[in-house]
């Protein structure tokens, strides 16, 4: 197993996941268990599948169908712990086919866009996170819109209350003062209060902010506490994001 800050170009930044590589599946109550153990964002695991690899996620109470940072952590360990050589990795998975390519010292993913639509939510959830949002959006995550960078940063969400008020994650974001825009990741009802870095997420941010400020390529930051950086640019109905990772442990899982 290893351990990689994703999204980070030093360790103790970014978002950890553990990455264990397989040679076949281990039986899902197994690959939860560990999940659980490891108590991390997400544990991926792959299992080689001809030229490309099949992938899974977990966090550590349940099997989601995309993130980003794992990913990124995934194709991080191959090209640098495992000696790929592949101009790109491609990996299938719950949400289709994925793919990340080495791009100057960075790891650039693809990954299909989701457009929000408008949305509601309950009111327990603005009471939750200490404020109403401008805009309610809708897709896999509630997306809700501020006005400022400094409502982002400075909101301290009730975890309980909002996870007894939602049953899906909700992104709260914001005009950047220094980045395009900036964000945060809220899941307690997936076991995870608050997501250092989500690339997921980013999949439904950037179509908004690329309709929003009319550009397609966005510079975004989750402002979480250990914080990081994502590239983001609409290709199509992809989203290409770019980030870096950080190693900080290989080990033996004892099963």
């Amino acid at each position: 197993m290893y351990q990689v800050d994703a999204f980070a170009s030093s360790l103790f930044a970014g978002n950890p996941a553990a990455v264990v590589p397989l040679q076949e599946w281990l039986d899902d109550g197994l690959l939860q268990d560990i999940a659980a153990e490891n108590n991390l964002p997400e544990t991926v695991f792959f299992v080689p599948r001809g030229d490309r690899f099949h992938i899974r996620w977990f966090t550590p109470v349940r099997e989601v169908e995309l993130c980003g940072h794992a990913t990124l952590a995934a194709a991080y360990v191959l090209y640098h712990c495992l000696g790929s050589t592949r101009a790109s990795l491609g990996f299938d998975s719950l949400s289709g086919e994925l793919t990340v390519t080495p791009v100057d010292g960075a790891l650039e993913m693809n990954f299909p866009i989701e457009h929000p639509v408008p949305g509601s939510v309950d009111n327990a959830v603005f009471t939750a996170l200490g404020g109403k949002p401008r805009e309610v959006w809708s897709a896999s995550y509630e997306l809700l819109v501020f006005d400022s960078d400094a409502e982002i940063r400075h909101m301290t969400p009730d975890f309980q209350t909002l996870g007894q008020a939602s049953s899906r994650p909700a992104i709260v974001t914001a005009p950047g003062e220094q980045e395009d825009f900036v964000c945060r990741f809220f899941a307690p009802c997936f076991g995870i209060n608050e997501d250092p870095v989500t690339g997921s997420a980013y999949t439904i941010l950037a179509p908004y902010w690329s309709d929003r400020l009319g550009k397609a390529s966005l510079a975004a930051r989750q402002v979480s506490p250990r914080g990081g950086e994502v590239a983001c640019r609409l290709d199509g109905d992809r989203v290409r994001l770019t980030g870096r990772c950080a190693l900080y442990l290989k080990g033996t899982l004892m099963l």
